[in-house]
């Protein structure tokens, strides 16, 4: 997307919806209508939302909060843009949504969190829950309030029951899955200390590469976020002490600070950084990526090899934050975005697979403390078991 906006989407929805339908049960949305008060809202002024599906049986004090993805907005012209969306607005949000993949209820579709109580937080503010910014622009109207979003999603959440919480689980895809790295240590903060509190995220680990072109795209979205948002004070300050708040965003220079237990949960050819990060539209004026773009099988051997080189890089990113045993990893060869939503690639015949295990079975494990599960997959077209993304339209975010 042109003008400093990103945005996350999927191009499979209808497809993704009808596996949904018959694999997830739909859950009621939830407006924090007492948000509005504390100047917490989306982009346009309205309350923030979320889907709660009670726990049940053993699960009735176990939470698990999955925040929802959906890219940033990083100046006032994309935001604008968003503001007229379910990204940045809860008046065009879907009253109900299916719950699927670590959000099911059922056992054989999800066998550790299925009785949990389970949250799926709405996205609407475009900065992954760190904006506060207190001026209103009477011309744009615009909020970006993203931070106090997130705690007074968390402060109803712990009205309803959280607060009594065995077990907590923060998690999150894509622009969420940031979010639950960027928010790990302060979801960790909501509890007692004798809580078991771990923080799991699904395609959130971006890595500040620049695009095929030499150009630092991501990095400048990612300012452009920070200082539109005013997100300085609301990133961690173990960052934010020795870098830019931009810089901040990425993880790579988040993770080694984080006290809480975190399991990453990505692929090394994460499909939306290739197409947006690697190879953003404008990077490629002439189309010679187009086919790449859109199947990974259809990469020649020289683009091939570059995105090697991407994997390389995010490997070395992830490496240098180092393996403490209360990390879990499972880095597969896929070319996908998002592997914890939907049911076929979260606990399914033909699931992903590292090393025999689903990712479902390593989150678990390692949640638990049954096992650890640190786990990389050899390169890229080694792993039968992916499902790799097939792209309707090469040009598609």
């Amino acid at each position: 997307m042109a003008n400093g906006g990103v945005c996350l989407s999927c191009s499979a929805l209808v497809c993704a919806l009808v596996f949904l339908t018959v694999d997830g049960d739909f859950v009621d949305i939830t407006y924090v209508a007492s948000a509005v008060a504390k100047g917490a809202v989306c982009l346009d002024g309205s309350p923030p939302a979320y889907h709660l599906a009670r726990g049940f049986g053993s699960g009735v004090n176990s939470w698990l909060v999955h925040f929802e993805g959906g890219g940033w907005c990083s100046n006032v012209t994309t935001c604008l843009q968003r503001k007229r969306t379910r990204l940045g607005s809860s008046k065009q949000m879907a009253k109900q949504i299916a719950f699927s993949g670590i959000l099911s209820n059922t056992p054989d579709y999800n066998p550790d969190f299925y009785n949990w109580n389970k949250v799926k937080v709405r996205y609407c503010d475009g900065s992954s829950f760190t904006g506060d910014v207190e001026k209103v622009d009477p011309a744009t109207k615009l909020h970006y309030r993203g931070a106090r979003v997130w705690q007074a999603v968390m402060d109803d959440l712990l009205a309803k029951g959280m607060n009594s919480a065995n077990n907590a689980l923060i998690s999150g895809c894509s622009a969420g899955g940031l979010t639950s790295i960027l928010h790990c240590d302060r979801f960790r903060d909501l509890f007692p200390v004798d809580t078991k509190v771990k923080c799991l995220s699904d395609a959130g680990f971006f890595i500040n590469e620049k695009d095929i072109a030499g150009v630092e795209y991501i990095a400048a979205i990612f300012n452009g976020v920070a200082t539109t948002h005013g997100s300085a004070k609301n990133l961690p300050s173990a960052c934010t002490s020795r870098l830019s708040p931009g810089m901040c965003f990425f993880p790579q220079n988040e993770v080694k600070q984080i006290q809480t237990p975190l399991f990453i949960l990505n692929t090394a050819y994460d499909s939306w950084q290739v197409r947006n990060i690697l190879v953003p539209g404008f990077a490629d004026p002439h189309g010679k990526w187009h086919s790449c773009k859109h199947d990974i099988d259809q990469c020649p051997a020289s683009q091939l090899q570059i995105l090697q080189g991407f994997r390389d890089d995010f490997l070395k990113a992830l490496k240098e934050q180092g393996t403490p045993s209360t990390r879990g990893l499972f880095i597969n060869s896929c070319f996908v975005h998002c592997q914890s939503e939907t049911q076929e690639t979260w606990f399914a015949s033909g699931s992903p697979m590292l090393e025999t295990k689903t990712i479902a079975d390593a989150v678990g494990d390692w949640f638990y403390d049954r096992n650890p599960f640190q786990k990389i997959d050899c390169p890229y077209p080694c792993d039968s078991t992916c499902h790799n993304r097939i792209y309707d339209d090469p040009s598609e975010a």
